[in-house]
């Protein structure tokens, strides 16, 4: 891939997202009402279309390897407002509206601890 000059991508219209070798781009979703970091995971081509046709967050479970829908179990799904494509177009922000907690553990955010020297520490 030649690198295209910051102009052409500024202008660039034309919605061609760049798969990894594995099939995948990086979604990083944020709270539309605050924009904090919820989470991060990835998508394929299946997660991204179901995505953008049903406005619910879908995702691709690298552990499970299959299509994910954001809080089919927990009922804590994610209402897509808008999706954000980096220059690359490898990587999208899902900007969303969450039913409830985004971790699995519970937490509003995925993004709950922080590190001090080499020591995990939850936020209060």
């Amino acid at each position: 891939m030649t690198p295209k000059s910051i102009d052409a991508a500024k202008t660039e219209e034309r919605f061609e997202p760049r798969f990894d070798s594995a099939g995948l781009l990086t979604a990083v979703v944020v709270d539309a009402a605050g924009g904090g970091v919820l989470m991060v995971a990835h998508m394929d081509a299946e997660a991204l279309a179901k995505t953008r046709a049903s406005g619910l967050a879908h995702f691709h479970s690298r552990s499970r390897g299959k299509l994910w829908l954001k809080g089919e179990t927990s009922g804590n799904l994610l209402h897509v407002d808008e999706i954000r494509v980096d220059c690359d177009q490898d990587a999208v922000v899902l900007v969303a509206r969450p039913d409830g907690p985004a971790c699995h553990t519970g937490a509003i955010s995925c993004f709950y601890r922080r590190l001090e020297g080499d020591v995990l520490v939850a936020d209060d």
